[in-house]
């Protein structure tokens, strides 16, 4: 669990969603561990979103998944490797 999340899993921060069309954009979803409120859906949007092959990312925090549409085949050891840096637990393709 993420250090902002308090033991009930409330929090006051709200996350963004970010979409652009592009042809060749593949859709992958991943199942993340650790995520309890909004706080973690915002970080796990900015983070995964900052990649440079990362078109959208969007967090279903109560389902444990994280969809992220890259612009081709996704690189799944960097997408994991942003995902724990953050205080989560990617653990592998939903």
């Amino acid at each position: 669990m993420s250090d902002c999340c308090t033991t009930d899993g409330s929090c006051q921060t709200s996350a963004t969603e970010t979409t652009t069309a592009v042809a060749d954009a593949q859709e992958t979803v991943y199942a993340v561990s650790g995520m309890t409120c909004g706080h973690c859906k915002s970080t796990l949007t900015k983070e995964i979103g900052a990649l440079d092959s990362v078109i959208s990312v969007d967090v279903d925090v109560a389902g444990g998944r994280v969809t992220v549409t890259t612009g081709g085949e996704p690189d799944d050891g960097l997408i994991a490797k942003v995902v724990d840096e953050a205080g989560y637990e990617l653990t592998g393709r939903a």
